[in-house]
């Protein structure tokens, strides 16, 4: 069975790999690639599907691996249950609270569903193209509704090229050597007490503001689905932490959190509201979850607050 083949391939990955995953360190997108890249290339002479489209995706959707999603359910490519699936299921919030997504014995079931997944009616147009041409597969797979964030052809192609995943859809293999990352187009502006942690492809730097928690700035043309897919995390959940819906716009300059809001602040007591802030923008300021900043204070979510308020930002002792 296709299936079989598959796992047998994977599971002559380095131990090495299995282990730092066993230990719960973060995976490298060269890791990635040597643990997957024979199964991709296996994926390609069964299905027709470029090796370095499925690595590319797999390391765009799965955050080399490092996902929740990946992790806890082995899925790679963030595929969701259908009225006709039988096997196991894992929920997290995207487009609904708590979707079904399909959570498989082993990561390479996931890739041969993967590869099932493309042969539906509506990718039919990619197969005629070459397996060299993983650019109009890029382009394609966003034509096809694969995608909605308008730059995923470009997040695969760049990934193709910055490892050279394309050398593989010749016969050839990818360098083992660690690119340099590419200068972000938009440095971020971090506050006073702010703390680079960690940094995403080199490019997008994540940060500890001065209450301990996670954030990253957004840019020009950010999505939430962008964002989680360029993070490893679904594009719901990033939204949820951020009291807004995924399809919300993401203002340049915007911080975003990368985990759950507290349930009150834990620097300030009160906040007097000034001229264009909102009580959204002012959770956002001070790391407190939208619901529980309307509570306290008696309002709705949405309720409009006027300059000069001062609103409390902890549980009101009885």
């Amino acid at each position: 069975m296709r299936m079989v083949s598959l796992f047998n391939i994977a599971s002559t990955a380095p131990l090495m790999l299995l282990t730092v995953t066993a230990l719960g360190q973060r995976s490298t997108a060269e890791e990635y690639i040597a643990q997957w890249e024979e199964v991709a290339v296996h994926a390609m002479k069964e299905h027709g599907i470029p090796a370095s489209i499925t690595l590319a995706q797999g390391l765009l959707e799965s955050g080399n691996g490092n996902s929740e999603l990946a992790r806890e359910a082995r899925n790679h490519f963030g595929i969701k249950c259908t009225p006709d699936w039988t096997g196991g299921k894992s929920y997290h919030d995207d487009d609904r609270k708590n979707d079904c997504f399909r959570k498989y014995k082993d990561a390479a079931d996931s890739y041969e569903d993967h590869a099932r997944f493309l042969q539906r009616p509506r990718y039919a147009a990619l197969f005629e193209l070459r397996t060299t041409d993983y650019k109009g597969w890029a382009h394609g797979l966003k034509k096809a509704g694969y995608a909605t964030d308008p730059r995923y052809p470009q997040k695969l192609i760049d990934l193709i090229e910055r490892y050279e995943l394309h050398k593989l859809d010749s016969g050839g293999k990818p360098s083992r050597t660690a690119p340099a990352p590419k200068p972000a187009t938009t440095k971020p502006r971090p506050s006073a007490g702010d703390e680079v942690i960690v940094s995403v492809d080199g490019s997008r730097p994540i940060q500890r503001n001065a209450f301990g928690m996670k954030v990253v700035t957004g840019r020009k043309g950010d999505t939430y689905r962008g964002l989680a897919d360029e993070l490893g995390v679904l594009a719901g959940q990033v939204a949820k932490w951020n009291d807004q819906d995924k399809n919300a716009a993401i203002v340049e300059g915007q911080v975003l959190y990368l985990q759950p809001k507290r349930n009150q602040a834990k620097e300030a007591k009160e906040h007097i509201v000034s001229s264009g802030e909102s009580l959204w923008s002012i959770s956002q300021v001070h790391g407190i979850k939208l619901e529980k900043l309307a509570v306290y204070n008696g309002l709705a979510n949405d309720a409009p607050v006027k300059p000069g308020t001062r609103l409390v930002l902890r549980r009101p002792k009885r």
